[in-house]
């Protein structure tokens, strides 16, 4: 079977109480502190809720089969919407469930909905990773790596978020190339990235990356060396200033005609140049974008945090 970078199949969770997470806050500087205030407690899950529907309402409308789960309204899950960071799929049949570093994410991961996929798609295997939380060793699923599909490559910073045992342990289970590309990433402060979809994004044929925020040389060339290694997709190299903006955090999905869709923020889109818009579009990959602000700025994750990728085969 041949391995694709991308689905048109994904599923997203439409928030009960989207709200400032002050678990997470402090290592991810994408959270702004404004957000953290009770006057705002009623404004902010409303806006979302717009946010998200629309986004939804828009993928559809290009032709990308969206599975819109409900959140549950207890227990209260102010990062639900991101439901990347506690499972993925994978074209065998997997499902693999990761160890959440904030305690009040770990409630995100939900039996009933991987039942229904069991009952709905063909799953092979179910890989628990969570147990590693006893040992406080965490992975926050394509939050932390970032997967070529196509060539069984893994990329991951290391953070607080993404310890190296776990993605170790994910490369062995899922039959990675060894060993896993693992580096380290900092912001303009000086600061750790806290995911590695912050930073990069690869698809069919183009792969988004900010080298600015690698400073050790030599992991730099590596990562440069093996997207460039099938020459097959054209690098866009991304500003700390963008990454800033979530230029980083795009995914490629594709639609039901297959063609190749680069799903980003308004605020990155806003932030790329004519010419990487120019460079991307040239190897016949389509932007798209959604206005996701307050989820952004109040959540600290971007559209490719709000999109769980659902590569199983469905039962027929």
């Amino acid at each position: 079977m041949a391995l694709t970078q991308s689905t048109s199949n994904i599923i997203m969770i439409r928030p009960a109480c989207f709200c400032f997470n002050t678990e997470t806050a402090s290592s991810n500087v994408f959270q702004k502190d404004q957000y953290d205030d009770p006057s705002a407690a009623n404004k902010i899950p409303k806006q979302a809720l717009k946010e998200f529907d629309h986004m939804v309402e828009q993928l559809r409308s290009y032709g990308v089969d969206v599975d819109v789960i409900d959140d549950t309204p207890s227990p209260i899950k102010p990062d639900a919407i991101f439901p990347n960071n506690w499972f993925s799929t994978h074209s065998d049949g997997t499902i693999v469930l990761y160890p959440m570093l904030a305690e009040n994410r770990r409630i995100e991961r939900r039996q009933d909905i991987i039942k229904n996929l069991c009952q709905t798609h063909h799953v092979t295997a179910i890989i628990d990773l969570s147990v590693y939380e006893q040992r406080n060793q965490f992975l926050e699923g394509t939050g932390s790596l970032v997967l070529d599909r196509i060539n069984k490559i893994l990329y991951a910073i290391r953070s607080p978020r993404t310890h190296e045992t776990v993605v170790q342990r994910f490369t062995e289970l899922i039959n990675y190339q060894q060993p896993p590309i693992i580096f380290d990433s900092i912001d303009d402060n000086q600061k750790p990235i806290y995911h590695t979809n912050v930073i990069m994004a690869i698809g069919t044929r183009v792969a988004i990356i900010c080298l600015e925020s690698i400073v050790d040389q030599e992991q730099r060339n590596t990562i440069v060396k093996s997207l460039e290694q099938n020459g097959k997709r054209k690098i866009i190299n991304i500003t700390l200033e963008q990454l800033k903006n979530f230029a980083g955090n795009m995914l490629e999905v594709k639609n039901k005609q297959g063609d190749y869709l680069l799903a980003m923020s308004k605020t990155a889109y806003d932030s790329l140049t004519n010419e990487q818009k120019n460079l991307i579009e040239a190897t016949n990959t389509k932007l798209i974008y959604f206005d996701v602000s307050t989820i952004e700025q109040c959540g600290g994750g971007s559209v490719r945090c709000m999109i769980a990728e659902n590569f199983l085969a469905e039962n027929i």
